[in-house]
């Protein structure tokens, strides 16, 4: 159902809490129906989906939405479907040995209505990942679009209102006092995918209510070379990982570490990748552009920036910018220092700076010496070198030896660590962070919790020693 700015959200939460108190714990029927009915808007509509995505992108490849977004999402779903039903179960367990024969379980509750607030880059993914999870766990849902994707947004909410009952997700659309006006509503949790300056808007709407938040913000995520990384697979993934969406992706790398003889190397290597990658680039209509103006012109200004005060700019190809379709041709920028602009905040597009290092402590402090980043991509054959790595490094998560996949990891929670977010979700830990995992003790008609009754004489002090000797 999609909802003009006029109306009034909290009447909209309030009607679903309503519905929801009906029927707090949804069985698994119930909750699998809903399920199938978002594969229905993603596999029904892709068409529609990808061609939404593309005019609001101006070029979005029809391949890269069905990689990105549409494939994950489905997988999502019937990832779902496949192990839902077991998630639900309580589990059991026997009680401490000092209070045997009772036993305890955990029993999985829907928290009730949760907002997820979607950002313009992977507009589907991003919107129907975190609902897979709000929707096993039973919940009520209520989606806030992004302004920025306005043909996707609107059609996206009127599958929505298609394929569900009018009480069982809400998409609203709307622009920034929308959402911040849906940020401030009193959720069981709210979800939020976006940059870490808003980031730190929504959670202070959020503490109003002491509404729990998943952030999902960003950062810059290093990748580093290792000494005995199989080069040229390094850089072609790198240049992979970075292209996609013209580097729009909150998990691109960001920047590289590599070994201080490297840098010519890469530079070639990555030359000749994106040649393979993106063929005849001057009429290749497989590379994105950049989604919006005011974030072209960002762009820009971080890397002409950086050339003018002493950056190197290395053309990946030989074709100049066309601003008036927002295509931002590729670069590497070498010789960059940390108080540049782009060293200093998340790139979010086709520009990769090279940090060379002398060792490989010193590429990883310099990554410790920075805020914690979302991910971090390391590139490496020696398993004592990885070792090395993950133990003096923080990052949301990793790929080792590639970059970005681990984010498709339904055995894996995606999230950030400090400055780059909090929680997670995806599989089974989305379903966790969208229920209250209740713990029940139960106790056993003939037990010994009599004993430590007052008043307090002799027996309970015996008891009492026996217990403290348990631990």
């Amino acid at each position: 159902m999609n909802q003009p700015a006029n109306v009034d959200l909290l009447t909209e939460l309030r009607r679903l809490r309503i519905v929801q108190a009906r029927d707090p714990l949804p069985d698994w029927p119930t909750r699998a129906r809903r399920l199938r009915a978002l594969e229905a808007v993603v596999s029904q509509h892709r068409a529609e989906i990808a061609d939404a995505i593309h005019a609001d992108f101006g070029c979005r490849p029809h391949e890269e939405t069905d990689m990105l977004e549409v494939f994950p999402s489905l997988s999502g779903i019937r990832h779902a479907l496949k192990h839902g039903w077991r998630w639900m179960k309580p589990t059991r367990h026997v009680a401490g040995v000092a209070f045997l024969p009772a036993s305890t379980e955990l029993r999985p509750q829907p928290l009730g209505v949760v907002g997820i607030i979607v950002p313009w880059n992977y507009p589907l993914f991003l919107a129907v990942g975190p609902l897979v999870d709000a929707l096993v766990a039973g919940n009520r849902a209520m989606v806030k679009m992004s302004e920025y994707t306005p043909r996707f947004s609107q059609l996206f909410a009127e599958l929505v209102a298609r394929h569900f009952q009018p009480d069982e997700v809400i998409v609203v659309n709307g622009d920034a006092s929308v959402g911040q006006a849906f940020a401030a509503l009193p959720f069981d949790h709210l979800l939020f995918t976006g940059s870490t300056s808003v980031g730190h808007h929504v959670m202070r709407a959020a503490a109003d209510h002491l509404t729990p938040v998943t952030l999902e913000l960003g950062g810059k995520s290093p990748a580093i070379i290792g000494p005995g990384a199989r080069f040229e697979h390094a850089v072609e993934r790198i240049v992979f990982g970075k292209l996609v969406n013209a580097g729009q992706t909150c998990i691109a790398p960001d920047y590289v570490l590599l070994p201080r003889n490297d840098v010519a190397r890469f530079v070639a290597a990555a030359q000749d990748a994106t040649a393979r990658l993106y063929p005849d680039f001057a009429h290749n209509q497989q590379y994105a552009s950049i989604a919006t103006d005011r974030h072209y012109q960002r762009l820009v200004q971080l890397r002409d920036s950086a050339v003018s005060t002493g950056a190197r700019s290395e053309r990946l190809n030989d074709v100049a910018d066309r601003p008036e379709q927002r295509l931002l041709t590729p670069v590497l920028l070498t010789d960059v220092h940390d108080d540049m602009p782009v060293m200093q905040e998340e790139i979010f597009g086709p520009l990769l700076p090279l940090i060379p290092y002398d060792t490989l402590d010193e590429a990883i402090d310099y990554i410790s010496r920075r805020p914690r980043p979302l991910a971090l991509y390391l590139f490496e054959r020696d398993q004592a070198r990885i070792d090395q790595v993950l133990a003096h490094t923080h990052a949301g998560g990793v790929t080792l030896n590639d970059t970005l996949y681990h984010i498709a990891q339904h055995r894996l929670p995606f999230g950030g660590v400090g400055p780059s977010g909090m929680g997670g979700y995806h599989g089974e830990a989305g379903f966790r962070t969208f229920s209250h995992m209740k713990p029940v003790f139960r106790q056993a008609r003939f037990n010994g919790a009599g004993l430590l009754n007052p008043p307090y004489g002799k027996r309970f002090r015996q008891l009492l020693k026996f217990l403290l000797r348990m631990g």
